[in-house]
């Protein structure tokens, strides 16, 4: 075997182990991504649930919260954060108002300590154990229970399964909004709005019905901006992260969302870094405000619905700014500037596609037609060149065994598409493609019947029709 064909074959070994190996990336990097986010975020959030920073009041003056701070640290660490307020009335009021997570009352015969279950059953359990040490015995110590949990919200924690029901579909109809073609990007918030409201209306109808949620209307207006903010975000996101979508919507919407919304395992009991992502992911604050709609009179409601309405804002952000990059490459092409050299700026490349139903996470076609000819048979192999308004070429494909093409990621505006087939006289379309579109074209061919006879014979020349 000579040099040649011998580099020439390691060459092709190389080819064909690269292939599976290019395979096997393309089908695992999703699943590597959720598989290393569920490691990374469910595990160290919610593994060992522990006090950390719970803002809590004691009944008494500084001296008497000092004491209590100095002995709750030595047992937590960083555990607690201790404040004085006058008496025990205001340390209730505090737990109510939602400016503590627990009151402490102390005293040599009766000490009281005042928690909210609605607040969660675990943290309530991490407040009597710690405050139980502090009075020397859990016997001694009377539990006031000042925001009752629902009859069948056992745990305080329902709201967390209620709120999860508009996270998450409202990611899964964005990503369905993406397919609809016919929708522009007004058409999808519209759209988003529509569902929010069915969505939120239904969810309440069925939590009050079975006793999981109490009768508080505005927890509609809750679930309305929870399942709008996710699904706007999602649909800004779409245009920028293409294919990444999946992943970076799952990775939010879920994957970090559920650990850190404080209903499986309550905000103080997590550390610092996922309190943080509690703080500003939608559906943590959308269980902050459902708790404070159905349990505590609508206290803290303020700053969630803030941070919810701010995600919503963000999305419809996204999408202006999608416009105007778009506006901005249709203004440039027309006025024949030369291409701006920016990621940021760059449009879909036309692309024919096979004719097949599109799954999701595949491109949307957005001109699909069929080539028959007059007896309405299928036109196999025919071409199909579709031009823009200035007569240039875009792209160029050929129908399958049952004459349909399909293309995609074609600019908008006037569309000139062409259809010829071997024997058959051409025939052109114009067409108006406008965003979120699609548009059809369909051709029916004539054969040429005519034929030309030869000088020698003298016949007649007949001219196509």
């Amino acid at each position: 075997m000579d040099a040649g064909t011998e580099r020439d074959t390691v060459e092709s070994s190389k080819r064909s182990l690269g292939r599976p190996a290019k395979a096997l990336a393309e089908a695992a990097w999703f699943p590597a991504v959720l598989f290393l986010g569920i490691i990374f975020v469910f595990a160290p959030a919610l593994h060992a649930p522990g006090p950390h920073h719970v803002k809590v009041v004691v009944a008494g003056g500084e001296a008497a919260a000092a004491r209590i701070d100095a002995d709750l640290d030595a047992r937590y660490p960083g555990g607690f954060d201790v404040h004085n307020v006058a008496d025990p009335k205001q340390a209730r009021q505090a737990v109510l108002d939602r400016g503590a997570f627990a009151g402490y009352a102390p005293d040599e015969a009766h000490p009281v300590l005042y928690v909210a279950k609605a607040n969660g059953a675990s943290l309530e359990q991490t407040l009597t154990t710690a405050f139980g040490e502090v009075a020397g015995s859990a016997d001694r110590l009377a539990i006031r229970d000042v925001a009752p949990t629902a009859g069948k919200d056992l745990l305080g924690s329902t709201v967390l399964y209620f709120a999860t029901a508009w996270n998450i579909p409202a990611y899964i109809l964005a990503t369905m909004l993406l397919r609809a073609v016919a929708f522009d990007r007004r058409r999808k918030l519209m759209a988003i709005a529509v569902v929010a409201a069915v969505f939120s209306g239904v969810g309440y109808a069925v939590g009050t019905a079975l006793g999981y949620l109490n009768a508080e209307p505005a927890v509609m207006g809750v679930a309305f901006l929870l399942t709008t903010a996710v699904a706007t975000a999602a649909s800004g996101l779409a245009p920028f992260t293409r294919q990444f979508l999946p992943a970076i919507g799952m990775t939010l919407f879920i994957v970090i969302s559920i650990p850190t919304s404080g209903g499986a395992v309550p905000a103080p009991l997590m550390p610092g870094f996922f309190q943080g992502l509690h703080a500003v992911m939608p559906l943590a604050n959308a269980v902050d405000a459902l708790r404070g709609v159905v349990y505590f009179g609508g206290a803290g409601v303020l700053k969630p619905v803030l941070v919810l309405c701010a995600w919503i804002a963000a999305g419809a952000g996204l999408l202006g700014l999608d416009f105007l990059r778009h506006r901005r490459a249709a203004v440039r092409e027309a006025v024949a500037e030369p291409p701006v050299d920016d990621p940021a700026l760059e449009t879909p490349v036309p692309t024919a596609l096979p004719v097949h139903r599109h799954h999701f996470g595949e491109p949307v076609p957005v001109l699909t037609g069929a080539v028959r000819d007059l007896d309405q048979e299928p036109v196999r192999g025919a071409a199909v060149i579709v031009l823009d308004g200035r007569g240039r070429q875009l792209v160029s494909t050929v129908t399958d065994q049952q004459g349909r093409y399909a293309v995609t990621a074609l600019p908008e505006g006037h569309l000139v598409v062409v259809a010829s087939a071997p024997g058959m006289h051409p025939l052109a379309h114009r067409k108006l493609l406008r965003a979120g579109e699609m548009v059809t074209a369909n051709f029916t061919l004539a054969r040429r019947e005519a034929s030309v006879e030869t000088a020698v014979s003298g016949g007649p020349t007949t001219v196509p029709r």
